[in-house]
């Protein structure tokens, strides 16, 4: 018999998984909701051409392509002596690709739907993504993200709500982070500073590896793209500064490139999401990181990394702005800024502290004992009753020794047991029996209705 098995980097998830992350969802929508924003939905499938070229050489390498209906290889001649290039065959068979993450999605829904919607637009998504990643701790190759973007609006006021939006998220779900920022005219304006204008975007990725890989493995990609011993010694002196205070930051830099148009542009963004953050209550330390920059293509400004303060992961939400993703689509000048949640390590690190809610494994609340057709009906109707009320509960499908149904509740951890019994409808009362005390008491229909329903 062959052996069952799901991909690598994919999960099933048990029913009190699934409460739990349903706890997740809840959270970081009501916070959503909280400021104003509103759900859509996107394909998972999107077209090879929406998707290609938007995340840089690393993000296309990682993309489920999609085979053509049908016999994919009609009309194509291949050559069986030679090895065609990977990326050319599949340009040819495959036509549409997996969704890899929720932002170009989003900013074709924008092109395509932008008669319709009202601007600036405020959106949340929450759905699936999927990425051919190596599976490791807390990476996986199918995952959800909870995505949150105004788009249309160039406002600095929208990047400091992304941190307070941050900052609601994570305090709601009871886990101490530190939201890294940065800005990317900065990073350009540090390339520009030392004559790696050219190379800003190599430069970008090398330095997004810095906390993966150390500053030792960094320099041989920096030496690799053609770093200089001097420009690698004038970039360690500016990356010396990473701890020192933000304002201590803003102030060195503002010292090293005075005549960088893009990177004071960059520095005099960041103050000013710094000065509406001051309006805020932050709980969360905030920390402008110089080594951060989200190696994607498309962001244009401010930058955000969010890590967990007592788990070892990886970050568990990002985001910034893009000022002209909308522009490869064909509507140019609208800009964006949105950050996305990254639900399945936010449920490894609650895990991790034991952070989630006792009752958020608790899905029945209330069983009732089947002991046959006499019974069953009392119990139908008490069952009605509950659920008026907006009681979870559950009647035992069919008749068996109570044992049997005690036994199921145990084990599906269901704290409330109820017994109808011929005695019980003598006297139109119920046994509520607790399944963690093992105490029991008999009750009024109607005051056992009330007690569940407040």
């Amino acid at each position: 018999m062959e052996k069952t098995s799901i991909p690598k980097g994919t999960r099933d998830f048990t029913p009190e998984e699934m409460v739990r992350r349903n706890y997740i969802f809840n959270s970081i929508r009501e916070v959503f909701q909280l400021h104003g924003f509103r759900p859509i939905e996107t394909p998972a499938m999107e077209n090879l051409s929406t998707l290609l070229g938007k995340y840089g050489q690393e993000g296309d390498k990682l993309l489920y392509r999609i085979l053509n209906s049908g016999n994919f290889l009609d009309g194509i001649e291949l050559d069986t002596n030679s090895s065609e290039n990977p990326s050319v065959l599949s340009s040819k068979i495959c036509e549409k690709g997996l969704r890899y993450d929720l932002t170009v999605p989003f900013a074709r829904f924008v092109v395509q739907h932008r008669n319709e919607i009202v601007f600036p637009f405020r959106r949340y998504q929450i759905q699936h993504v999927w990425r051919a990643d190596r599976p490791q701790k807390g990476r996986y190759r199918e995952f959800y993200q909870c995505d949150v973007d105004v788009i249309g609006s160039d406002s600095l006021i929208n990047e400091a709500e992304i941190i307070q939006i941050i900052d609601e998220v994570f305090h709601k779900l009871e886990i101490d982070v530190t939201i890294k920022i940065n800005n990317r005219k900065i990073l350009a304006g540090i390339a520009e500073h030392i004559g790696m204008k050219d190379k800003f975007n190599d430069l970008a990725i090398a330095l997004d590896k810095y906390d993966k890989i150390g500053i030792d493995k960094v320099n041989e990609e920096l030496i690799q793209i053609g770093f200089s011993q001097d420009q690698l010694h004038e970039m360690h002196n500016i990356l010396g500064i990473i701890h020192n205070d933000n304002i201590g930051k803003l102030k060195f830099l503002d010292s090293i490139f005075p005549d960088s148009v893009i990177g004071q542009k960059g520095l005099e963004e960041l103050r000013k999401v710094f000065d509406y953050i001051e309006n805020f209550n932050i709980k969360s330390k905030i920390e402008f990181d110089l080594t951060l920059s989200r190696g994607l293509n498309y962001y244009t400004g401010a930058i955000l990394e969010v890590k967990a303060a007592d788990v070892e992961i990886g970050s568990i939400s990002g985001g910034g702005r893009y000022d002209n993703l909308t522009g490869i689509f064909g509507m140019e000048g609208v800009s964006g800024v949105g950050v996305s949640f990254g639900a399945d390590r936010i449920y490894d690190v609650i895990m991790q502290l034991n952070r989630f809610p006792k009752d958020a494994t608790v899905h029945t609340k209330v069983m009732l004992v089947n002991f046959g057709a006499i019974e069953e009906k009392q119990s139908l109707l008490v069952a009605s009753r509950l659920r008026d009320a907006g009681v979870n509960c559950e009647l035992y499908p069919e008749y068996h020794k109570i044992k049997k149904q005690l036994d199921y509740a145990d084990k599906n951890k269901i704290p409330f047991v109820v017994i109808i019994g011929e005695n019980e409808i003598k006297e139109n009362v119920i046994l509520l029996k607790d399944m963690v005390s093992g105490n029991e008491q008999k009750l009024a229909v109607n005051d056992f209705i009330r007690f569940f329903g407040k």
